[in-house]
Formats: C-alpha cells, sequence, structure tokens
C-alpha cells in the first residue's frame, strides 16, 4: 500500500482534531492565571478566539471522518477538499515553522525560538518544543490524510464510481 493511501491518515487527523478541540474547550473554562499574555485584548477575545478555533477544528474532525465514512461518499469532491486544503495549510504554515524553531531551541542557536528571548527557563524551552512538535504532527496528519482523499477520490472518478475504496 502506498504510503499516503488508506484510512489511517484519516483517523489519525481526527484523533489529533478532537485533542484539539479538548483542549480548547478546557482552556475556554480553566483560561488559567493571564490567558491574554499581557496583549492588548481583553478575556472576551480570548474566548471568541478560542470558539472560532473549536468550531473550526470540529468541522475539520467531521470532514475528515467524511472522507472514510460510507455516507458521506455520495458528497461533492469539493465539499470535502476545499476545508482539507484550508486545514493543511493552516496546520502547515504554524506546524513547519514550529518545527524550524525546534531546531534552532534544541541546538541552542536561539534558545528562545524566533520571537521569545533567548534566555528562558528549561521549562519554556521543553513546553515550547512540545506544542510546535505537536502542531507540526498535525500537520503531518493532516496533509497526509489531504492527499490520501485526493488520491483515493481521483482513482474513483477514473473509474466512473462514487465508491472510495476500502
Amino acid at each position: 500500500m502506498p504510503a499516503f493511501k488508506g484510512r489511517r491518515w484519516a483517523y489519525g487527523a481526527f484523533a489529533w482534531l478532537i485533542f484539539f478541540v479538548v483542549s480548547h474547550v478546557i482552556l475556554v473554562f480553566f483560561p488559567g492565571d493571564d490567558p491574554t499574555g499581557d496583549g492588548p485584548w481583553d478575556m472576551r477575545a480570548y474566548v471568541i478566539f478560542n470558539v472560532v478555533l473549536i468550531s473550526m477544528s470540529a468541522i475539520g474532525a467531521a470532514v475528515v471522518l467524511a472522507t472514510v465514512r460510507p455516507l458521506a461518499r455520495h458528497l461533492p469532491r469539493w465539499l470535502l477538499l476545499t476545508p482539507l486544503l484550508s486545514g493543511s495549510v493552516l496546520l502547515v504554515i504554524r506546524g513547519v515553522p514550529g518545527m524550524i524553531e525546534n531546531l534552532l531551541m534544541v541546538t541552542g542557536v536561539r534558545r528562545g525560538g524566533f520571537v521569545g528571548v533567548a534566555d528562558i527557563s528549561t521549562k519554556e524551552l521543553w513546553t515550547g518544543v512540545a506544542i510546535n512538535t505537536y502542531f507540526f504532527a498535525g500537520a503531518v496528519l493532516l496533509a497526509g490524510a489531504t492527499v490520501s482523499y485526493v488520491r483515493q477520490s481521483a482513482e474513483c472518478a477514473s473509474r466512473g464510481s462514487s465508491d472510495l475504496p476500502r
């Protein structure tokens, strides 16, 4: 089986997106000491931002799951492909620079990353590495699910069938 074919990419991306939704729901209800990070925004902006992220991720989870479910096989290809491509682009934009930042931080080239201060604590260093790795994993999973769906739906179109291979 080729590298980007099969349901595992979709189920992996689905699990990643559900974890993202749950973690941000928890952040809305238990925001911690200073969720706004001393920025120019207030708590309302913090909640709105998280609700938008939760909504996008929940829709993404439904779309990713739809790519491997029989009931969704009759949906137009563009209806699933548009959010898959959009989500993949967003996660790649967040995940790839994050992984580059990991390399900069771990090697000591720039301990605070791209925009951080150079004298961060060890806890802050490894927290940043973990978060960046998490987003990179999400980018890989969603891009893999998108490529898998594109290939499978193209095979179905060439066969003249609307059923995706099992």
